[in-house]
């Protein structure tokens, strides 16, 4: 998954406040990237054609598009990928640019402002689930390829569980829908399996 997921991914606006659940995966994404070795950097993930290295330094760039969006500024701010962040300094570019995304992000304006996507606007609110679905499944990517056993925090999990039917059905997958075939899981299976398999992941 990038940050260009479908106009099926806007969850409906309702009167939550979704933010901790996304703050949480942006602390979980900082502590992925920080634990990385050199070792790993080239290793495929689970994200089909994107190493290691290639979904450090995407991530570094989806959280200051995020943070740029949050002031309802433009979605093409950053690149796909962060340009200046040389191998092994991801976790200090994710420190540098959390400061930045935790002023804008924490401000409760942002639930109701207009964030720029590229089928359209959507409240804040909303946006703030689609990138913690965002943030959760490419950290979910890249601890799978490193050997990582994070905890998965339940308020991290709760919205994108929530809304992942309505966001990407089990059909049509493939262009555009950037998702393969759904991974069945057993109902009871941890909520990470279940979120992940949905998104065509081998849990």
């Amino acid at each position: 998954m990038t940050d260009t997921a479908s106009p099926s991914s806007t969850p409906p606006a309702d009167s939550s406040d979704p933010r901790g659940g996304l703050f949480k995966a942006v602390d979980l994404v900082g502590e992925t990237l920080a634990a990385l070795k050199p070792e790993q950097y080239d290793v495929i993930t689970p994200c089909p054609d994107f190493s290691v290295r290639d979904l450090a330094n995407h991530l570094v760039s989806v959280l200051r598009r995020l943070t740029v969006m949050g002031t309802g500024g433009s979605f093409m701010s950053h690149p796909h990928f962060a340009p200046d962040v040389a191998d092994g300094a991801w976790a200090e570019a994710w420190a540098e640019s959390r400061a930045e995304f935790d002023a804008v992000w924490s401000d409760p304006a942002v639930l109701a402002r207009e964030i720029g996507l590229p089928w359209g606007p959507v409240p804040g609110a909303a946006a703030s689930v689609i990138y913690t679905n965002e943030l959760v499944l490419h950290v979910w990517d890249l601890a799978k390829a490193t050997g990582q056993s994070p905890e998965w925090d339940p308020e991290m999990l709760a919205a994108p569980l929530a809304h992942m039917h309505r966001a990407v059905p089990a059909e049509p997958r493939g262009n555009p829908v950037p998702f393969g075939p759904v991974v069945e899981v057993p109902r009871d299976a941890p909520a990470i399996d279940r979120l992940v398999g949905w998104y065509g992941r081998r849990p």
